[in-house]
């Protein structure tokens, strides 16, 4: 069995929680404080080849964190699992008899680092079919458990409750994330002593950030199919908010002036809602019904580099799915990665991490 705390298991109570994120920070943070560290998903859903030249399939998480961080190829572990409709349906179907949970005690042992960072599903069940949920990796790698939980007043505290029965002791703690910010004080003067009261510490509350749950305008070119009309060089632009432009154009006016980076949906005739939008903050024009816009706009957009998209939906189905794409999009952007390490540097007590861990820095602060 693998010796206690080399290894952290990092969890999330639900999808999209941050997860990702937050690996991606703590990871910069204990090799900041001067730890050797390996990183690996096994279960994964997006793979790509490794750089190593061995052919091995990795999640595209763990190829961008290696990179970002500049991990080197012994220090990764591969990806077990693409989980994806044809796993599960192979497992079900009997084709799929691998014993994973072995493969999972083979492929992540250590190999002379401080600590071996496992990203674990979205869910605590997710996997369960393949011996490979939270609880079981856990138990399998004899892993302390860090879970990430976005923070909702209504729900969190149950479900961290009910984690903390199922795991026990294995439940190193937890991060709380997007936390409202007007909720931030109460959560650190009185939901932080609530959980520790009841064995579930707390290393770090995060506050909502814009910029984390933005998308850039190119992953809205990609989900939407769009074409590019106009300033195909800055699809680099993060977007921030949703607004859609289908009211009068002075209501129109007065909304835009209170969003900020946004994409502007509206239809590709309303040649004076695209107008105001474009004198506003706003990231991109997206425009429905494949109608081209008037040269004047072209030319303003061009002026301002604001990228204008046409679609061949309608408004409702275009919305639908830059909804969901808030959130939900991987951390590849370097604004994105800038912001998580300046706000890991904030809000996480490393110091205290690393105590509960068992692990000390090993560089002069």
């Amino acid at each position: 069995m693998p010796e206690s705390n080399q290894y952290l298991l990092v969890g999330s109570t639900e999808a999209y929680s941050g997860k990702s994120a937050m690996i991606l920070g703590i990871a910069n943070q204990l090799r900041t404080c001067g730890l050797e560290i390996a990183y690996g998903k096994p279960i994964g859903t997006g793979l790509a080849e490794a750089a190593d030249g061995k052919g091995a399939l990795m999640d595209e998480d763990v190829l961008f964190v290696s990179e970002t961080l500049e991990l080197s190829p012994d220090r990764l572990r591969p990806t077990l699992l693409p989980l994806d409709t044809a796993a599960l349906e192979r497992r079900i179907g009997g084709e799929d008899t691998t014993l994973y949970s072995e493969k999972l005690a083979q492929s992540f042992q250590a190999q002379g680092e401080d600590l071996v960072l496992l990203e674990g599903p979205g869910t605590l069940d997710e996997g369960r079919l393949f011996d490979l949920s939270l609880p079981q990796m856990a138990e399998t790698m004899n892993a302390s458990v860090l879970l990430v939980a976005r923070f909702i007043l209504a729900s969190t505290v149950d479900t961290l409750m009910a984690a903390r029965e199922r795991l026990g002791d294995r439940l190193l703690g937890v991060l709380l994330n997007d936390v409202p910010r007007d909720q931030l004080e109460f959560v650190q003067s009185s939901v932080c002593p609530f959980l520790e009261a009841r064995g579930i510490p707390v290393f770090g509350t995060f506050p909502r950030s814009s910029l984390l749950r933005s998308v850039s305008v190119a992953e809205l070119v990609k989900k939407l199919d769009a074409e590019v009309l106009c300033r195909g060089d800055r699809l680099d632009l993060m977007v921030e908010s949703l607004t859609i432009g289908a009211m009068n154009v002075n209501s129109a006016l007065k909304y835009f002036r209170k969003g900020r980076n946004m994409a502007v949906v509206t239809g590709g005739d309303r040649t004076d809602i695209q107008l105001a939008a474009l004198e506003t903050s706003t990231q991109c024009l997206i425009l429905t019904g494949h109608l081209p816009p008037v040269p004047m706009i072209l030319s303003r957009a061009e002026d301002l580099e604001i990228p204008i998209l046409s679609v061949d939906l309608d408004t409702l189905t275009t919305v639908e799915i830059i909804d969901q794409a808030f959130g939900q999009v991987r951390l590849q952007e370097p604004a994105k990665v800038e912001h998580v390490f300046r706000m890991m540097g904030e809000h996480l007590d490393c110091d205290r991490l690393l105590q509960n861990l068992g692990l000390r820095t090993k560089v002069a602060l």
